[in-house]
């Protein structure tokens, strides 16, 4: 796949998961946040109901001390403006007994603990009774449960929705009702603990519900955003990072090619050259053989001598000249060291860097690659050099046709033989006329307009040179078809 198509692929793909593990470690953190608030809310209004039951017994315990007042005025009656809860104060005096024998049973309890003891409860009202034994009067408290709440203080504000009941014996007070989402709430969290009072053994029940409106629904939304950003300023420097290196293995390339062309181009020249002064040397060879005969004036002799001599040494001189110039840039063919080179690895860097020539061009190539990869004998910078220029010759003869029939396939399989791997360039432009064939591959010869017609006699040197062959034929129904074959590198 591409390197775009998997940036394409993967990269909402990446967005995607990073998103949900953002908005998952946000909402678990908002979660605990919201549980760990309601617990403390939850442990303040438990301390402070323990409080007001203790303040009952403390009530009970001070009026069972207390004496009627001179003027015989009973102090219980003053209870209900200082203690609001407290609805109602009974007195049972020595020698008399409770007009009910619940009442009557309490007391005889409460004298045995030592303590007040609950009466009556009544949790469908909100309301119980509180008896303390003691002497010379004992005492029972009639209080109302919700009035013993201290809302100046209460930490869970009227319109919280957490559920707030004290329970007991299977009755069930609800102090405050929330708004009802705990029983079908996704995540439901409840707190429960007895009240710090034997004589008032209610459980307060702290109850709540969690759900989707209690999610940070807009930090995990900034996230998103935010990874989306980041992601996105990601992939911009890595595109920058790609187009910089392919760029720079370009250039590389280029320059490779430009040396390899500069040697081509010397070789041709003095070959071209080595013919005329190989001819002007016999001609001058000739003429010192002219001169010799004796016939001529011997006047002229020894200076005609001379100068032919001078003519002949120049000519020999221009000759080494220039046959020194084309060993020098001539490829040291047998200085190179093969190595293995693995063709698909080398046509899957080419493709790369000729991503953005064929995008231009809206062709996509396609590549069939055998099923174990074709491991070849050859020089790595060689090879690449001459897929790149069969692509892009492909690429730029594939400009000549309309984009809907641009196709370009290349081959990657091994010879009937087993001992050498192919590599097939195929593509479906205007093809390479019959009588061009025969000489493709020859220096200076050239079927596009400004071409030098270097680069297919290099490709096939650069091939020859690696003990392998370039050929060229024609793809039908139309366009050319170019095989590289080099040979496989031995075990």
């Amino acid at each position: 796949m591409p390197p775009r198509m998997r940036f394409l692929f993967l990269g909402p793909l990446l967005w995607a998961l990073l998103s949900l593990l953002a908005a998952v470690g946000l909402a678990r953190a908002e979660l605990t946040r919201l549980r760990d608030t309601f617990d403390t809310d939850a442990r303040i209004a438990h301390r402070l109901l323990s409080q007001r039951a203790a303040q009952h017994d403390a009530v009970l315990a001070t009026l069972n001390l207390l004496q009627p007042g001179a003027d015989g005025s009973q102090p219980q009656q003053r209870l209900s403006a200082v203690y609001p809860q407290v609805l109602a104060v009974w007195q049972r005096e020595r020698g008399q007994a409770w007009p009910d024998a619940d009442l009557q049973a309490a007391d005889a309890q409460s004298r045995v603990l030592g303590r007040a003891v609950p009466v009556r409860i009544d949790l469908a009202q909100g309301r119980c009774v509180l008896l303390q034994h003691g002497e010379p009067a004992s005492h029972a408290l009639r209080i109302d449960l919700r009035a013993m709440v201290p809302w100046s203080e209460w930490p869970i504000g009227a319109d919280a929705p957490s559920r707030v009941s004290l329970q007991s014996g299977g009755q069930t007070f609800v102090l405050q009702p929330g708004r009802g989402e705990s029983a079908t709430a996704l995540w439901p969290y409840a707190f429960r603990k007895v009240l710090a009072s034997p004589s008032q053994p209610f459980e307060v029940v702290v109850e709540r519900g969690f759900g989707w409106a209690d999610l940070p629904w807009g930090r995990m939304v900034g996230a998103s955003a935010l990874i989306a950003a980041l992601l996105a300023a990601a992939a911009a420097w890595w595109r920058q990072r790609i187009a910089r290196r392919r760029a720079e293995e370009l250039l590389r390339l280029g320059q490779v090619a430009r040396l390899n062309t500069l040697g081509e181009l010397a070789a041709g020249i003095a070959h071209e050259l080595n013919q005329p002064l190989t001819a002007v040397l016999a001609s001058t060879q000739a003429a010192r053989r002219l001169l010799a005969d004796e016939d001529h004036d011997p006047a002229d002799v020894p200076l005609l001598r001379q100068a032919l001599d001078q003519a002949a040494a120049q000519a020999r001189r221009a000759s080494d000249v220039l046959h020194r110039l084309r060993r020098s840039v001539e490829r040291p063919d047998a200085g190179r060291v093969l190595q293995p080179v693995a063709l698909d690895v080398v046509v899957a860097d080419t493709l790369h860097l000729l991503e953005p020539e064929s995008a231009r061009r809206a062709v996509v190539p396609q590549v069939l690659a055998a099923a174990a990869p074709v491991v070849v004998q050859g020089d790595a910078v060689a090879v690449q050099q001459i897929v790149h220029n069969l692509v892009m010759n492909a690429l730029q003869a594939l400009e000549q046709v309309e984009a809907a029939e641009r196709r370009l396939v290349l081959t990657l399989t091994l010879d009937t033989e087993g001992e050498a791997g192919r590599l097939r360039v195929a593509d479906t432009g205007p093809g390479i006329p019959a009588d061009a064939l025969p000489r493709l591959f020859e220096p200076f010869f050239t079927t596009r307009p400004g071409g030098l017609g270097l680069g297919l006699s290099l490709c096939e040197s650069l091939a020859q040179g690696m003990g392998g062959a370039l050929a060229a034929e024609a793809n039908p129904p139309r366009g050319a078809c170019f095989t590289l074959r080099l040979p496989l590198m031995s075990e």
